[in-house]
């Protein structure tokens, strides 16, 4: 049997299969809940800051760029409903292991990344909705975090179902946030306190041409759009993702789509692009909610929605990342220990473990590196280079579509128009480029390099570990036949 054909390999003998206990309604919420994050909490006055006014405009191209790439991700995890997503689909398309390992080590980088980022910033939210006095980078902060990120993994490993309960809480928590900002908005336009004239207004600090500069915005606000692909990891914890997935992920990035478009529109209406940008002046919703509805006390409120949001945040990428190792050790990509199911908790155990353990070490770094400015440059530059790379990873996943549609399929799946994988794999290879980022984004592409390094190291190590199982594996076949 090839490395490219559909079949899943069964290099784990009869662990058991994960839970299914996700329907449409939670991968739903599972999908709007991953996508808002904290991008727009964290973005709004940046974007501003790139095109003005017209701050709309990179949140409305991202969400096109993210809607086609979302087509090749639909008909791929239709085509092959397991968990492992990007880095399945790698492997399918092209059967080399290295490719293979990279992509998924690209996808789970990310992952745990988000989330150890994610995890320093609920410790500073709790610190400042409670008013506890920690030391930014201090050691109150570390400890917060970590506990943290224990609770996610004991959530995580208790079982699927409790995992995506609390998404639906955290979900419908961070998108109120979003909706009273909506609502504040439109109170505002009766007031007469909007002025939408700034709406539609370009303005670009640098001298770049317009294109260039809503290209460097959408870089940005693409971060924002990114989570839609994490759903599809969970694709062997659905009841029915042929089913389910088209529907759900189409409706979660209309749903995500509006509301930053309508979060976008509310701030710069409200709030002069200047004071947007201007990190003195507070964080750029908390000033939107000033002006438009100035006795409502949304600076008190905002820390615990923020801790709810990266808290959902957190949870969904752990999850998205122990299911990308579990299902790349079912293909014999990654150590097979990785795919290890519990048998009472029907999770995978090991690889829960594992992204754990990571997430610890990143922790430490990201909160120790916040206490100085430096520090705190680098983490910022930790963040893009995510979205950096989860461009590449979509780059990829489209021409993986295009290779995998010439051959057949065994059963019926969702087809994307047959044009949307080429122009996906173009837009984002276009968004990858180095003329979508600032002078002092270009760094990404050094810790970028040096990620790849280490998962070249670690590509190297797991094939010595997967070469010595299988020559032992081959060695007991040997022998059973000379017995015979």
């Amino acid at each position: 049997m090839s490395a490219t054909e559909a079949t899943q390999k069964d290099v784990n003998g009869s662990e058991p299969e994960l839970n299914r206990v996700i329907g449409p309604r939670l991968l739903l919420l599972f999908i709007v809940g991953d996508i808002l994050g904290t991008g727009v909490y964290a973005l709004t006055g940046s974007v501003a800051g790139e095109v003005g006014g017209a701050a709309w405009a990179p949140f409305l191209v991202a969400f096109v760029v993210a809607t086609i790439t979302a087509f090749s991700y639909l008909e791929l995890v239709t085509r092959y409903p397991q968990a492992a997503g990007a880095a399945l689909y790698t492997h399918k398309a092209f059967g080399i292991h290295f490719v293979t390992f990279l992509v998924a080590f690209t996808v789970m980088c990310s992952g745990i990344t988000s989330a150890s980022t994610a995890s320093n910033a609920f410790a500073g939210f709790l610190n400042d909705g409670f008013d506890l006095g920690f030391e930014v980078g201090g050691v109150g902060i570390l400890v917060t975090a970590l506990a943290f990120m224990a609770l996610v993994a004991a959530v995580n490993f208790r079982g699927v179902g409790e995992s995506v309960k609390a998404n639906v809480v955290l979900t419908l928590v961070e998108l109120s946030g979003l909706l009273m900002i909506i609502f504040i908005g439109l109170y505002a336009v009766t007031q007469g306190n909007a002025d939408f004239s700034r709406v539609v207004v370009f303005e670009s600090p640098s001298d770049k041409s317009t294109f260039f500069a809503i290209t460097a915005a959408t870089s940005l606000a693409f971060f924002a759009m990114v989570g839609f692909e994490d759903s599809v990891n969970m694709a062997e914890e659905c009841h029915d993702p042929i089913r389910d997935f088209p529907k759900m992920m189409l409706t979660g990035l209309g749903v995500t789509g509006v509301i930053y478009l309508l979060v976008s529109i509310t701030a710069v209406a409200l709030v002069p692009v200047g004071d947007l940008t201007d990190p003195a002046k507070g964080q750029a919703l908390t000033q939107v909610v000033a002006a438009g509805a100035p006795d409502f006390p949304f600076d008190t409120i905002f820390p615990f929605i923020g801790m709810f949001a990266v808290a959902n945040s957190a949870l969904i990428n752990m999850l998205m990342a122990s299911r990308l190792l579990y299902g790349m050790a079912n293909q014999d990509v990654l150590p097979r220990v990785l795919g290890k199911v519990h048998r009472t908790r029907r999770t995978p155990w090991v690889s829960i473990l594992f992204t754990t353990a990571i997430s610890f070490a990143l922790i430490i770094y990201v909160v120790r590196a916040s206490a100085s400015e430096e520090g705190a440059t680098s983490v910022a530059l930790l963040g893009g280079t995510t979205a950096l790379l989860l461009l590449c990873v979509f780059t990829v996943v489209n021409i993986a579509l295009i290779v995998i549609r010439r051959r057949p399929s065994d059963h019926q799946h969702f087809t994307a128009p047959t044009v949307l994988p080429y122009v996906g794999a173009i837009t984002c290879a276009f968004l990858a480029g180095p003329w979508a980022r600032s002078e002092e984004q270009q760094e990404q592409y050094v810790i970028a390099g040096f990620l790849l390094l280490a998962g070249l190291v670690l590509w190297v190590v797991t094939w010595l570990v997967n070469r010595g199982g299988r020559a032992k594996k081959t060695g007991f076949r040997d022998i059973e036949h000379l017995e015979d």
